[in-house]
């Protein structure tokens, strides 16, 4: 496809279109968005928790003085430190509702753009019905729907990354919780 291509795609588009296309670049960008901010947040959190679980591993009972999320629990009763590890598995899956959201509706936001644009190609024939005025057309058209799938593969995908990331947090403060839990026996 050359630009010759592109601008003509763009010159005979309708309203319709424009606005489909534009709602699948900012779910695009969106999805981008939360993946990058998300995994850099994710990736420096595992990194704490980490470093305190090997510290509760070395035997000390305090966790004040590391970068643990449990560090704010005054009491290490169980029920205190199950409500941090809920309010953490809450920060962790921050934007895969977004996620969520873009790779279910890209698909079919694209796919009334293209039922959108085959309508007023069908509509705007009039006594014209070739072949070769039709089939470019829907061509055409059928970009919406492409790019709707364009932007849902890596919406879906990014879920899946950002949703190991915080298993693997949430994980990691579990374990620093049981030998919280153990040292208080």
């Amino acid at each position: 496809m050359n630009f010759e291509s592109i601008f003509h795609f763009f010159n005979n588009s309708s309203i319709i279109t424009y606005i489909v296309l534009i709602w699948l670049s900012l779910y695009f960008i969106l999805s981008f968005s939360i993946l990058f901010s998300r995994i850099t947040n994710l990736n420096i959190w595992k990194i704490k928790e980490q470093k305190s679980l090997e510290i509760l591993l070395t035997g000390e009972k305090d966790l004040s003085k590391t970068d643990s999320i449990l560090r704010k629990c005054t009491e290490y009763s169980q029920n205190h430190l199950e409500i941090y590890k809920n309010l953490a598995q809450k920060k962790s899956s921050i934007g895969l509702t977004w996620l969520s959201i873009i790779a279910s509706t890209s698909p079919f936001i694209g796919l009334f753009g293209t039922v959108i644009s085959i309508l007023e190609t069908f509509g705007g024939l009039g006594t014209q019905n070739s072949l070769s005025i039709i089939a470019p057309k829907i061509s055409e058209a059928l970009i919406a729907t492409g790019c709707g799938i364009l932007v849902a593969i890596p919406a879906y995908t990014f879920h899946l990354i950002i949703k190991r990331r915080a298993y693997e947090v949430i994980n990691i403060i579990d374990s620093e919780i049981k030998i919280l839990n153990s040292n208080r026996d």
